[in-house]
């Protein structure tokens, strides 16, 4: 899997996306929802880095790895800042039950990343 690749794509779509929200749609919606545009912005970056480092660490290794990890980051970020992401642009506040889907693929390619990384 072409995991820093693809990190490096999603921290670019991240820079693009935080723009947007900082010059496209600020003023334009309330202070609330620009904070939860935000948070998903910041968690996507922070996970979009995540993944490049899976895939250093997956390139660096000499054990066996698994790449589920690396997944469940992008799934993360696609439920997590995904979700966020939709509440502000489209008002749906119900886009909040996919929320912590995407909290726990965090979690857990967060503890898989760890178990695969022990000494």
């Amino acid at each position: 899997m072409k995991f820093i690749r693809i990190g490096a794509f999603l921290c670019a779509l991240s820079v693009i996306l935080g723009a947007f929200g900082a010059h496209g749609i600020k003023g334009h919606i309330s202070t609330e929802m620009f904070e939860v545009y935000q948070t998903s912005n910041q968690y996507f970056f922070m996970h979009s880095i995540a993944v490049i480092l899976y895939g250093l660490f997956c390139q660096t290794t000499k054990r066996e790895v698994k790449i589920w990890p690396g997944f469940l980051f992008m799934l993360g970020i696609a439920l997590f800042s995904g979700s966020l992401y939709l509440i502000v642009l489209t008002g749906v506040r119900a886009f909040g039950m996919i929320t912590p889907l995407g909290g726990l693929s965090f979690i857990l390619a967060w503890i898989g990343f760890g178990a695969h990384a022990r000494t």
